[in-house]
């Protein structure tokens, strides 16, 4: 499959979204030194959710630390592609992702969302399959409060994050579940999405980045709806690639 790098267009919805209930502070026109670090969406990963140091976000990128931005941006790429969903069939995709990310913001100095925008592979121009795998926009999730709680309604597929208490998906592929259709349908806020692998990988690290940090993240906000609405409407136009049908020379007579 061709993979295309992820561009898009300025356009953003108006409104602002944040976590319900708590404050924003002012922006500032300095991005502090936050630590790489995860908030703990997959146990026994490669990195764990320990913060990454700049020596081993160079091993793993495979990089010198006296490398170019050139050399440093063809790693980050190529070891996305390395872990892609399609190739990676060791089921640690997710981890290995997640990680490639976090050390290529370390030692590139861009943002997440800026990394997320500007060069990851990009799965939302061209779905690499179904839409089967779940994503909570945790931005606009009740939590706990809920009257139509899905974790509640499908404790196998969902269950509250630890911090904020806001739902979370734990399964991959259960978008034809009965109980995961009805969580999904009577979710009061319209925040559990059908995405596919790569869109949910990327989903769940911006969201991270996003809920991690105690500034005023509204650009990256409206990124993530911009990416949730792309997924939306592309993958609702996938098609399965159609089966060709089989050949056969029995019990065909040869003159």
């Amino acid at each position: 499959m061709e993979h295309h790098l992820l561009c898009l267009s300025s356009s953003s919805p108006a409104s602002v979204l944040r976590v319900p209930g708590s404050p924003i502070p002012s922006p500032t026109t300095s991005r502090p030194n936050l630590s790489v670090g995860c908030r703990g969406r997959f146990d026994g990963g490669p990195g764990g959710d320990a913060p990454l140091q700049s020596s081993s976000a160079c091993d793993v990128l495979g990089v010198k630390p006296s490398c170019s931005s050139a050399e440093l941006k063809a790693a980050f790429r190529a070891k996305v592609k390395q872990y892609h969903p399609d190739v990676n069939r060791d089921g640690d995709s997710d981890a290995r992702i997640r990680l490639v990310i976090q050390a290529y913001e370390m030692l590139s100095n861009h943002s997440r969302s800026e990394i997320i925008e500007s060069e990851c592979l990009d799965p939302f121009d061209e779905p690499e399959c179904e839409a089967l795998d779940l994503f909570v926009n945790e931005l606009l999730c009740v939590g706990k409060g809920c009257p139509y709680s899905c974790v509640k309604a499908a404790p196998h597929a969902f269950t509250f994050a630890t911090s904020g208490g806001t739902a979370r998906a734990t399964s991959r592929g259960n978008g034809d579940d009965y109980q995961v259709q009805v969580s999904v349908g009577q979710c009061p806020r319209n925040c559990i999405h059908y995405v596919t692998p790569s869109q949910r990988i990327i989903l769940e690290e911006l969201l991270d980045s996003i809920m991690d940090v105690p500034y005023d993240t509204s650009a990256e906000a409206d990124l993530l709806y911009s990416l949730i609405v792309k997924a939306k409407f592309e993958n609702n136009r996938f098609r399965k690639p159609k089966k060709q049908p089989k050949s056969s020379t029995k019990h065909v007579d040869w003159y």
